[in-house]
C-alpha cells in the first residue's frame, strides 16, 4: 500500500461502519500514529534478539517482515588511529538502529593483511582485554568490539590496525507522511520539517496492513475507544500484542 491507501485503511479500521466519528482525526495525527506503529513494528520484530539470543532471524517469516531494512555498510574510522588507546572507534551509519553482526573485518599488520574469523561483541564491564585469553588476538583472528555512543570501539590489543570493517545492520525505517493530502502547502512537523511530498512505508508490502492494525490499535487505546479490546485482539492473531 502506498501512503494515501494506509490512510485510507486507517479510517475504515478506526471508524465502526457506515461511521464517521472519528473523522476529525487530522492528516498529521494520522501520521504520527503510523510512524509511532512502524517504529513499533521494527522494535517487535527485533525483540528476539535479547529474548533467545537467536537474532531476529527465528523464522522465514521475520526475516521476510523487515528484510526491506536489512543492509550492510563500511564504518569509518572517527579520526586517526591512537596506539595509546588500543582500540579505534568508527563511527555508525547515519541510518543505523540495530546491529546484526560484522559482514567483513580485515587486520593489518606491517604488510599482512589478514580477515577476523571471529568478531565479538563484549559487555562494557568484562575485564576481557587483561585476559591473555578474551582479548583481541591477530595471531588467532579473534577482534573484540563494543558500542558506545559515539559509535564502535574495536579494540586491536596494539597488535593491528583495521583495514577494512563493515557491518550488517538493520536501518531506521522511512518516516511516512501524506502531506500531499493536506493541502498544497503540506504540513510542518514538530521537529521543524516541511512537508510536502508523500513518502510511502519502505517496509515490505505484506506487513502495511499489519502496521495499520497496529496504529488503529494505539490510536483507539488514547482514546479510549469502547472496541480498543476488539482491535487489540486482532493483533494476536499476528502476534503483535
Amino acid at each position: 500500500m502506498n501512503i494515501k491507501e494506509m490512510h485510507y485503511d486507517f479510517k475504515q479500521k478506526i471508524n465502526k461502519i457506515d461511521s464517521q466519528q472519528y473523522r476529525n482525526l487530522k492528516v498529521p495525527e494520522i501520521d504520527w500514529k503510523l510512524n509511532e506503529a512502524i517504529e513499533l513494528f521494527v522494535k517487535i520484530v527485533a525483540e528476539p534478539k535479547y529474548a533467545t539470543r537467536l537474532g531476529f532471524e527465528t523464522s522465514q517469516r521475520v526475516i521476510d517482515d523487515i528484510s526491506t531494512l536489512v543492509t550492510a555498510s563500511f564504518v569509518q574510522l572517527d579520526g586517526l588511529p591512537d596506539k595509546d588507546t588500543l582500540f579505534e572507534l568508527f563511527n555508525l551509519p547515519e541510518d543505523y538502529l540495530d546491529y546484526i553482526g560484522t559482514d567483513k573485518l580485515i587486520m593489518k599488520q606491517g604488510e599482512c593483511s589478514i580477515r577476523a574469523d571471529k568478531v565479538i561483541v563484549r559487555q562494557h564491564s568484562n575485564d576481557f582485554q587483561s585476559s591473555p585469553f578474551d582479548k583481541s588476538s591477530f595471531l588467532w583472528r579473534e577482534v573484540n568490539i563494543t558500542f558506545v555512543e559515539q559509535g564502535i570501539k574495536v579494540f586491536n590489543s596494539g597488535e593491528f590496525e583495521v583495514e577494512t570493517f563493515r557491518i550488517e545492520y538493520i536501518k531506521q525505517p522511512d518516516s511516512v507522511n501524506n502531506s500531499e493530502s493536506y493541502g498544497t502547502e503540506g504540513y510542518i512537523t514538530l521537529a521543524g520539517e516541511h512537508l510536502t511530498e508523500n513518502v510511502d512505508c519502505n517496509l515490505p508490502v505484506h506487513v502495511h496492513r499489519e502496521i495499520v492494525d497496529l496504529a488503529v490499535a494505539i490510536t483507539t487505546g488514547d482514546l479510549q475507544i469502547p472496541d480498543y479490546q476488539i482491535k487489540k485482539d486482532k493483533l494476536n492473531y499476528n502476534q503483535l500484542a
